[in-house]
């Protein structure tokens, strides 16, 4: 099979030689989900929802050169975050990190190229601490993901049912945050899907409300948060006046808070 060609555009250009920490998104929602982490040199994707061509376009789009990318990590085998992982791996060798009920899920994915964890495991990829964080959500072993490097935390959640005691504890001190805020309880309701497609969303293994991702914010934010980037914001069933009207209240207390599209996602911020 002849390799899609390679997207034109800048390469690497985020990666930082003074060890500087950077969050971007290469496209966030139910139709994919892709978020980069860059510590100094090194450059991680978090999830690839996206086909190897265009995956490689967006990467491209952010001044990442796919050959760069020290891992994948994967939260949890659901499509719109993993049916790009195989395709993007295999074309580039990149090793994946994902739990062993997200791996038995991909049985595709190169066994030398896999590294199954347990959930809550923690471990070092280049001098990056990765915390593996347990989540409710309707997959097999879903987890997200706490990225230490210096005394920066950048966190990552998204596709959780609610907010745990363990989610809450684990998100605690971080620098940064991408998280989810998928749907206004109304307009979900309100809207055309099924109900038992509804009662999944809402449910407490399905995504987060603005009203409950609100709850989560107000409950990890403290003077060392300084940006938050609101993602897997779902366009059918959210609008910006909702999303305004939740987080509104915590711009004065953040640096930067920004909201991440399906389209664009949302370019580069350096946090710490």
């Amino acid at each position: 099979m002849n390799s899609p060609p390679e997207p034109e555009g800048p390469r690497s250009e985020v990666l930082s030689p003074n060890g500087s920490v950077r969050l971007a998104s290469i496209g966030s929602g139910s139709s994919g989900n892709g978020t980069l982490v860059a510590c100094g040199d090194t450059c991680f994707l978090v999830d690839c929802g996206f086909p190897l061509k265009e995956t490689w376009a967006r990467l491209t789009r952010h001044g990442v050169d796919p050959e760069r990318l020290a891992a994948l990590l994967v939260t949890h085998e659901h499509s719109d975050h993993a049916s790009g992982v195989v395709a993007l791996a295999h074309r580039f060798r990149i090793p994946v990190h994902l739990s062993h009920g997200t791996l038995r899920s991909l049985p595709a994915l190169d066994p030398d190229l896999a590294h199954p964890f347990n959930s809550d495991a923690s471990f070092g990829i280049d001098g990056v601490t990765v915390q593996s964080v347990t989540v409710p959500h309707d997959a097999r072993e879903p987890t997200q993901f706490v990225f230490s490097r210096d005394g920066v935390r950048l966190g990552v959640l998204t596709d959780v049912g609610h907010v745990s005691r363990h989610v809450a504890a684990s998100f605690q001190g971080c620098t940064a945050l991408f998280m989810e805020s998928n749907h206004d309880l109304g307009m979900l309701m309100r809207g055309d899907y099924p109900p038992r497609l509804k009662r999944r969303i809402a449910g407490d293994l399905g995504h987060l409300s603005n009203e409950q991702a609100a709850d989560f914010l107000a409950r990890v934010l403290h003077d060392g948060l300084t940006h938050v980037v609101v993602g897997h914001v779902s366009e059918r069933n959210n609008a910006r006046r909702h999303l305004d009207a939740a987080f509104g209240p915590f711009a004065d207390r953040l640096t930067e808070l920004r909201f991440a599209t399906q389209g664009e996602g949302v370019g580069w911020l350096e946090v710490g």
